[in-house]
């Protein structure tokens, strides 16, 4: 497929096929490509914690709010986190100003990997941010020293969404 097709036809997706499954090794190719994404001093920060097995209820009822139980119902759920302290950081500490938000902002670039390349693989996505973080860190065993981002919800839709407007090129864009 195009990048531009690609870019194109994914959604984020609130409805998904519970009859379809997504595999182990589904995600282990999808994480495989999302690894691709450039990382700060190329330290790989990103960690993915996938649930598709008997978990998987529980995770999604004590995990998430009520609104996003129901966004995911019937998809696996993949938490994403970052590893603090390393993007942005040298030997003496912080590189910057900005510290450990890049470990967010190479894990972000990698999360948008990982829902292109589902897309690719005939998979839809859904990245939730509004989760029990510290909820999640106890269910899925997450190091205290891994912030909890988001969970996507990764499956099957079950509905095809129209695509949102899109601000005009002036309003976002400024050419100096």
């Amino acid at each position: 497929m195009e990048f531009k097709d690609l870019i194109m036809e994914r959604r984020s997706i609130r409805s998904y096929d519970g009859e379809k499954k997504v595999t182990k090794e589904q995600l282990e190719g999808i994480i495989k490509q999302a690894q691709m994404a450039p990382t700060w001093k190329n330290t790989q920060n990103a960690r993915y914690y996938c649930v598709i097995g008997d978990k998987l209820d529980e995770v999604r009822e004590k995990g998430l709010p009520s609104f996003n139980q129901k966004n995911s119902a019937g998809a696996a759920l993949v938490v994403t986190t970052y590893v603090k302290g390393l993007a942005g950081y040298g030997p003496n500490g912080p590189t910057d100003d900005i510290e450990d938000v890049w470990g967010g902002y190479d894990l972000g670039i990698q999360n948008a990997y990982f829902i292109l390349a589902a897309k690719e693989a005939g998979l839809d996505t859904l990245i939730m941010g509004i989760r029990h973080g510290d909820v999640l860190r106890e269910m899925l065993s997450i190091p205290d020293d891994e912030v909890v981002v988001s969970v996507i919800a990764v499956g099957y839709r079950a509905a095809e969404p129209k695509l949102g407007p899109r601000k005009e090129l002036d309003k976002i864009a400024k050419f100096i």
